[in-house]
């Protein structure tokens, strides 16, 4: 069974027992964290959300919250002599997916 999921403005396709990389979310490390926008629950009979599917959820368990690599940030402008470098890391939160309930 899998299911797809949207939080932090992304949708993820997740089964039971996969650890997913997400945007930051405000709970601690070892907290049980539950996904209510589930769209899509997908296995021997799938169910479409209508934009959610009602009364399905995936429940998962915080590994880490840390940050991601690095992304370099060029800016260039021909001519004119400007150049700019700088870097960016994002927060992130890494989850374990426990349970999908459809």
């Amino acid at each position: 069974m899998y299911a797809i999921i949207a939080t932090g403005g992304k949708q993820y396709k997740v089964s039971e027992g996969d650890v997913i990389t997400i945007e930051k979310i405000s709970e601690n490390v070892g907290e049980t964290v539950t996904f209510d926008q589930v769209l899509v629950v997908g296995g021997d009979d799938m169910k479409i959300g209508d934009p959610t599917v009602s009364g399905a959820s995936v429940t998962g368990t915080v590994l880490r919250q840390g940050r991601s690599k690095k992304v370099t940030v060029y800016k260039f402008k021909p001519k004119t002599g400007y150049h700019k470098k700088n870097g960016h890391r994002q927060y992130v939160t890494t989850v374990k997916i426990d349970k999908i309930t459809a």
